[in-house]
């Protein structure tokens, strides 16, 4: 299979598994992206991901432009593609917070994928980019649209305008980036994040990713008023009782997820 997928207690491991083209995505590792997180969004055991690319050399390059049938520009837009590059770059139905482990080569559409997801954590030699221009095209999945809303302005004309890659010490200066480490640290710089995210209630991590995602378009105050569906389930939970008896009790909350 081109993507990987092991759901490890209460954290998926999403690995594109095809290291032999950079990780790059074809056809059929875009089916099953776009199928693991119709998987994740269906399985409330599920509390967060880790996203990440096979191998020491990429994330992922993006498209696979050497895959045979290749669409043209016009073609590849009007293509339908949900929640963006990846199924993931755009995706505003998955709720849990994801982590992407950037081992490498974040390209292109792999740059979008990271754009989609909530903390990165990069290896020192990893580079992020959006180079579509210098092969005439465009980055369609999320690059043009995230990029500037995530990173300041100048910045993200800088990246979109030429096509150059970044470091990741210099992504992480920019804002796109919350923790570089050396390549032998990435795995435990990852789960010190998996392990910060599972001492809090699952169902608040929902409700704040929830209300980040769906209302960062509007002004404070009507933000602030919305009555979203995971902020009410989480305030009406029994982990929401948990946490305050947990600490009058001076131990650690068990966190059931609802």
């Amino acid at each position: 299979m081109p993507v990987r997928y092991q759901l490890d207690g209460h954290v998926a491991r999403v690995t594109i598994d095809r290291p032999q083209v950079l990780n790059a995505i074809d056809a059929e590792a875009e089916a099953e992206l776009q199928a693991i997180w119709a998987r994740i969004e269906a399985d409330r055991e599920v509390r967060l991901v880790v996203l990440t690319g096979a191998g020491d050399r990429a994330f992922c390059a993006g498209a696979d432009m050497s895959a045979g049938g290749g669409l043209s520009g016009l073609e590849y837009w009007a293509a339908t593609r949900p929640g963006g590059f990846g199924g993931i770059a755009l995706r505003d139905t998955l709720d849990v917070p994801v982590i992407a482990r950037v081992n490498g080569h974040a390209l292109g559409g792999g740059l979008e994928m990271v754009l989609g997801c909530d903390i990165v954590v990069a290896a020192e030699e990893a580079t992020f980019g959006l180079p579509e221009p210098r092969v005439g095209r465009l980055a369609l999945d999320g690059g043009m649209v995230l990029l500037q809303r995530q990173i300041p302005y100048r910045h993200a004309m800088g990246m979109l305008l030429t096509g150059r890659r970044i470091a990741a010490r210099q992504a992480a200066a920019f804002g796109l980036v919350n923790e570089v480490v050396p390549r032998a640290e990435l795995d435990a710089a990852v789960e010190a994040w998996v392990e910060d995210m599972l001492a809090c209630a699952p169902l608040s991590l929902r409700a704040v990713k929830q209300s980040v995602r769906r209302t960062a378009h509007m002004a404070a105050a009507e933000a602030q008023a919305q009555r979203l569906p995971a902020v009410v389930e989480a305030l009406q939970s029994r982990d929401a009782d948990e946490g305050p008896l947990a600490f009058r009790e001076k131990r650690k909350p068990v966190w059931e997820g609802r």
